[in-house]
């Protein structure tokens, strides 16, 4: 399966994404904030004005916020703020979907670093929270609001994940479980993660008969480097677009969400996210539906531990300057004191 040349021929039911390899910003003030809002919204301008037939602009992880970790309110963003109104503005005008990364206030504890899918009139079709904040990297508060799926352009599914989360395997797979035929990976990764990025997003995708669409920040703030490294993978795991480390550069390719919907009707041989709840249906019929992993009883049960869990060095973000927490995760929201 080609990719149309970039999205350049693109077929009745196709859908042409762009990921745009933003140069990494380093703001530090509200000003400076919106001063980049402008900067993401010229680049869709950009998007619109050089591809007339894209459906989809991507930008990374952190393309308002840069990779400083600050927490502070200054820079803080939130759903019915400035930034995140001129984001759907900016997709209603240039008539096309976008996707967004905002560090979110949070008054019950650290922000969280939150992902925005906004359709072509401007509203916000999917909201994110990054499940797995690159720890000990990064201080942002654990998501908690599972992993939605949405229905983007041309009836397409869309789910979203945010950088290190691709290193799970579960968050692929959960992705794919609950429909979505396009998953997106927005990163803020520097070079160090060239390899790991490559394979993950590859095997994400193969493992669930699941395109991938994955794009890292890219350039140089005078402290880090972001590698750019956008990266569009097939359902079969082979890459059909990649990127380089040029910023600004709007990497773009045409992904066909029917062929991933006909894959997963008629592929039998290497179909694996049927066959994992389906184990050996050619002996037993229908095949075995049981939960046969120990870690998975385990982290439903709270009681998920490692056989090496005493040996662990880094169980917080002190190594990183941060300080120790004081406090218990609660899923409701509702964070609690430690009582040791």
């Amino acid at each position: 399966m080609s990719s149309g040349l970039g999205g350049l021929n693109k077929s009745p039911d196709g859908v042409v994404v762009g990921l745009a390899q933003l140069e990494l910003p380093d703001p530090h003030s509200r000003d400076e904030v919106w001063q980049q809002t402008q900067n993401v919204i010229r680049m869709i301008g950009k998007a619109r004005r050089s591809m007339p037939e894209m459906d989809l602009i991507v930008f990374p992880e952190y393309s308002l916020h840069g990779l400083s970790m600050d927490t502070s309110d200054e820079v803080l963003c939130s759903l019915d703020g400035p930034e995140v109104g001129a984001l759907r503005e900016a997709c209603v005008e240039n008539r096309i979907w976008g996707c967004f990364s905002i560090m979110e206030t949070n008054p019950g504890g650290n922000p969280f670093n939150s992902g925005l899918i906004i359709d072509d009139q401007g509203e916000i079709q999917l909201y994110y929270r990054k499940l797995h904040p690159w720890v000990p990297v990064e201080p942002w508060e654990p998501g908690d609001l599972g992993i939605p799926v949405c229905d983007g352009p041309k009836g397409c599914k869309l789910a979203l994940i945010i950088c290190h989360d691709g290193m799970f395997p579960e968050m692929a797979r959960e992705c794919a479980y609950k429909g979505a035929e396009i998953m997106i990976r927005t990163a803020g990764y520097t070079a160090p993660i060239r390899h790991s990025w490559k394979i993950t997003n590859q095997a994400n995708a193969f493992c669930n008969l699941m395109q991938t669409a994955s794009v890292c920040m890219c350039g140089s703030d005078g402290t880090f480097d972001s590698m750019g490294e956008a990266m569009f993978v097939n359902f079969d795991g082979v890459p059909l677009v990649e990127g380089s480390g040029r910023a600004d550069e709007i990497v773009c390719c045409e992904l066909r969400p029917d062929l991933v919907r006909e894959a997963r009707r008629h592929w039998g041989v290497e179909n694996n996210i049927y066959q994992f709840g389906h184990r050996g249906y050619v002996a037993v019929k229908g095949g075995a539906g049981d939960c046969p992993y120990t870690y998975m009883h385990d982290l439903a049960a709270g009681r998920y531990r490692l056989p090496w869990e005493e040996q662990v060095m880094h169980t917080d973000g002190r190594a990183f300057g941060f300080d120790a927490p004081e406090r218990l995760y609660s899923p409701s929201g509702d964070h609690v004191d430690q009582k040791d």
